[in-house]
């Protein structure tokens, strides 16, 4: 697959007698693929059952003569008025009760079987009438799947799911403990939505409803997604693929299920501060990326700035091009602009884009029109080349579903928890994958999980991985609940406790921070760390009690009387050559970095690249080595002689400025 560059076009918006000009200009900036018709349904069936595509035909033969490519989005985020108004049960309920009024988008509800059979329809009569048609090279299931509907039909749909998942309602209610609070069911129409503070007082609903709410919402959305797929598939060449935009690390239903069904994933990146973070946006490419274990289409970017923001500040100039090749550097098959032209009215009309609503260049064009020529003279390097990782990070939607609900301190965030392992690996330019904890774990060196909801699947992989001599991280709450979200009955981290050589006593929300003390070289056992800085943990700090076999290698400090002296921090060598480090305390980021880069360093993971001075961010991609400066001027000496494709400089040393870019080759 080419490199692409590209951006959404809605030539709906415009008199056809303008878009010549459009087209014109994103050859000049070299564009090769635009989006179209995500949210064109009011234009493509303007009446119910009548439908006009003609002018889409236009398009897309306007864009082909110019050497676009053409992705087709289903227009299915965005219902007609005539819709909403003949057949109101097609809108999302909200938990207060209200319907969705018309005016907005993603505002139907995903379980109206109603709603589902209209989408089937215009998706089945555009792949009808595109998806033979050699111009078109792909499609995007509707948009940014977010909304969740109370509605009377959702309760229906999510009673008969569970009765399908449990059978009988007497293991429902044995796998919710429903007899506490005399919850118990007798009938599944009794089974409420969890609503918050809906009965009264603010309280949640129990934890086993709350999640498996979260996962009905998760198979709906895939339901709503495969109604689409399988009418465009059976119409469509081959060589047609099939995508969703997804959003990041948004977590409103599992992603690891929905992309299942797609040909590949891809992701809307967003800079709401308007400046981009290595180690953030990095993080969403690794996540995306490990949807599928393959590369992806970053297919919605900004241009400048978004709308959306409390303070919507712009990219700096060189910024945009720092960032698009960040996102190839880590797997992007294509980066895409969102948006082509601003509409003259509607909800996005501050919204960056390429173009002015006057047809002229806005200042960001020029800058993109640099990243077309580099696509152009580099994207060879990229063709079929992916990202090889040897750390994988465990991430888990269930495991965030459920310490979001109970998060026990305020300030305990599932994703910040995860960013404090990415961060000390980010920063030392060691490639990372970020899988599901259901994932295979065969190739990696190191993995890092925190797995809250275990089961045997899950433990066995792990455990397996340890076993042929995989290093292992386990963080804070692992293995506390199972599938259900009740408590497991082994102490934490249950299932895991003969690997890990430890199990937790007690766990400590904390106020205030506790001091962490490495274990000096006088009371280590041999093969037991270097020297370590001390440090705290703040937010959460479990008392480990450690198994024979295992070392300490951290303890607490002065803290609650219990905690003081006890271990933090523990290690458990393997016969195999695996080795299982169990942090039991959220450190401090010192801490936690240093830490890190001892376990780096033992497990035998090396950086892309060695030697780089602070603030040059490194990626591998096949032969292609992507080097990217923050803001401050550097000079950078790499370990061999290089050419870099974007200058045509052969060399050893080069000078980087600020958000500058080098892609480069060993000669």
């Amino acid at each position: 697959m080419p490199l692409h560059l590209g951006a959404a076009w809605y030539p709906e918006h415009w008199p056809e007698a303008r878009w010549a000009e459009d087209v014109k200009l994103m050859r000049d900036a070299g564009l090769t693929v635009v989006r179209v018709a995500e949210f064109a349904w009011s234009s493509l069936e303007p009446r119910e059952g009548a439908f006009d595509f003609g002018w889409l035909e236009r398009a897309i033969a306007l864009a082909a003569d110019h050497g676009l490519a053409v992705v087709i989005g289903t227009p299915t985020a965005a219902p007609p008025a005539w819709m909403t108004q003949a057949y109101p049960d097609v809108l999302a309920v909200n938990a207060d009760g209200r319907p969705a009024t018309h005016g907005a988008r993603c505002h139907y509800d995903v379980t109206s079987e109603r709603y589902l059979a209209f989408c089937r329809r215009i998706a089945e009569k555009l792949a009808i009438c595109f998806g033979r048609d050699a111009r078109v090279i792909g499609w995007q299931i509707d948009n940014e799947y977010n909304t969740v509907s109370y509605s009377e039909g959702a309760r229906r749909a999510f009673q008969d799911w569970l009765r399908r998942c449990y059978g009988s309602l007497d293991a429902l209610n044995a796998a919710w403990a429903t007899a506490y609070w005399s919850q118990t069911y007798s009938d599944w129409s009794q089974i409420p939505l969890p609503i918050q503070g809906a009965h009264g007082f603010g309280q949640p609903h129990n934890p086993g409803l709350r999640l498996k709410w979260r996962q009905f919402i998760t198979e709906a959305y895939r339901r709503f997604q495969l109604n689409q797929i399988e009418v465009i598939r059976a119409h469509a060449m081959p060589s047609q693929w099939i995508t969703h935009n997804f959003m990041g690390f948004f977590d409103g239903f599992d992603h690891y299920v929905l992309s299942a069904d797609l040909d590949f994933a891809s992701w809307d990146q967003y800079y709401p501060a308007g400046h981009l973070d290595f180690a953030r946006d990095s993080a969403g490419h690794d996540l995306t990326r490990g949807f599928k274990r393959k590369n992806f289409w970053l297919i919605e970017t900004q241009p400048g700035s978004v709308n959306w923001a409390p303070i919507n500040s712009a990219q700096d100039r060189g910024e945009t091009r720092a960032a698009a090749w960040n996102a190839v550097a880590h797997g992007a098959e294509a980066v895409c602009y969102w948006q082509w032209r601003n509409a003259p009215n509607g909800q996005e009309q501050y919204h960056g884009s390429l173009i002015a609503p006057d047809g002229n260049p806005r200042p960001v064009y020029e800058e993109i029109s640099r990243i077309g020529r580099e696509f152009q003279q580099a994207g060879h390097l990229f063709d079929g080349a992916t990202v090889e990782a040897s750390v994988a990070l465990l991430h888990s939607y269930d495991d965030r579903w459920a310490l979001d609900f109970q998060r026990h301190h305020a300030d305990f965030d599932p994703l910040q928890y995860l960013g404090s392992f990415y961060r000390p690996l980010s920063r030392r330019n060691i490639a990372m994958d970020i899988l599901s904890t259901r994932a295979a774990l065969d190739g990696y060196k190191l993995v890092i999980a925190a797995p809250h909801i275990l089961d045997e699947a899950i433990a066995g992989e792990l455990i397996r991985f340890v076993a042929g001599g995989g290093h292992l991280v386990l963080g804070v709450r692992s293995g506390m609940k199972d599938g259900n979200n009740a408590l497991l009955r082994q102490r934490q981290p249950a299932l895991l406790q003969d690997i890990a050589g430890a199990h937790v006593e007690e766990y400590y929300a904390l106020r205030e921070p506790v001091p962490i003390h490495a274990v000096t070289s006088g009371r280590r056992k041999r093969g037991a760390t270097p020297a370590l800085p001390d440090g705290s943990a703040h937010i959460w700090a479990e008392w480990l009690v450690p198994h024979p076999g295992a070392q300490v290698l951290m303890t607490y400090g002065a803290a609650n009387g219990y905690l003081n002296g006890q271990a933090a921090v523990t290690m458990k060598p393997h016969a195999s050559g695996g080795c299982v480090y169990y942090l039991g305390a959220w450190l401090d980021d010192a801490l936690q970095d240093a830490l890190m880069g001892w376990i780096v360093a033992r497990a035998g993971v090396e950086p892309v690249l060695p030697g780089l001075p602070a603030g040059v961010h490194a990626m591998r991609r096949g032969e292609a080595y992507v080097l990217i400066n923050d803001t401050e001027a550097k000079s950078v000496t790499l370990p061999w002689r290089a050419k870099d494709h974007l200058s045509g400089r052969t060399a050893k040393r080069f000078m980087l400025g600020p958000w500058d870019v080098i892609v480069a080759t060993r000669v």
